[in-house]
């Protein structure tokens, strides 16, 4: 509890001493840079999947109405024989446009879970990490300080030993430090070369899917969910157009 105490209390006074200024930071300006271009992108990336999930939603009661107008148009259909065939050509346009809405859907709510993925799971991780490594710099500048002080002060038989156990805790907190700084910088280039990757593939099925939908082609819908290994449930399951991966 004690060790703890003067480790919290050593870090507390590195923090307060670095916000006014007065106190020496230990800075990697590439490895800050990297990870401050990380939480931006966190930041974009959330955005876009805000919006994502909007469209999504706003889709499906698209979707929903296209059903819903398909069913009233069938049955006025029957209903009114005098307008029988102009009924059925938009009943069977509704139904239509209403599977391959079922399909983009597919195909957008695939891209949002891939995406989520990458943000509160991928990303997230390499964060806590990033975490972990800030708050080892800190303890490590802390116990720096503390030794610089110790070492501009009188040796004599009371100094000499708190050198010696400033220089041992030192040391322990400068390799703890050093090992974090060079695992965060490995998972921050592996963590690049994985959004890249699946940024690139969840790009590329949004575009080919809303542009197949729009263009009205079926088949290229159809084939987009196919290359991407997208299933669709069932209708009448219990969250229907919501998919599955295989």
């Amino acid at each position: 509890m004690k060790k703890w105490s003067i480790s919290t209390y050593k870090c507390t006074r590195q923090v307060l001493s670095e916000k006014l200024g007065r106190g020496s930071k230990t800075v990697d300006l590439e490895l800050e840079s990297q990870i401050e271009i990380l939480r931006e992108t966190k930041r974009k990336y959330e955005n876009l999947l805000r919006l994502a999930r909007q469209m999504a939603s706003q889709f499906y009661q698209v979707v929903q109405t296209q059903r819903q107008l398909g069913d009233v148009f069938g049955e006025l259909s029957v209903k009114s024989p005098e307008l029988h065939e102009e009924f059925g050509y938009n009943a069977e346009t509704q139904k239509l446009l209403c599977k391959n809405g079922e399909t983009l859907l597919g195909a957008i709510n695939f891209f949002i879970a891939s995406v989520n993925t990458l943000v509160n799971k991928t990303i997230e991780d390499t964060l806590i990490a990033v975490k972990q490594y800030e708050n080892a710099r800190i303890e490590y500048d802390a116990y720096r300080t503390d030794l610089e002080e110790l070492n501009l002060g009188p040796r004599d038989a009371v100094t000499i030993p708190k050198i010696e156990q400033s220089q041992q805790q030192f040391q322990i907190h400068k390799e703890k430090f050093d090992k974090l700084r060079t695992s965060v910088s490995i998972k921050l280039k592996f963590l690049d070369e994985n959004k890249i990757k699946v940024m690139h593939n969840q790009l590329l099925l949004f575009h080919n899917a809303v542009s197949a939908y729009f263009a009205g082609n079926q088949h290229q819908l159809e084939q987009v969910l196919k290359q991407f290994h997208i299933k669709l449930k069932a209708p009448g399951s219990d969250a229907p157009s919501w998919l599955e991966e295989q």
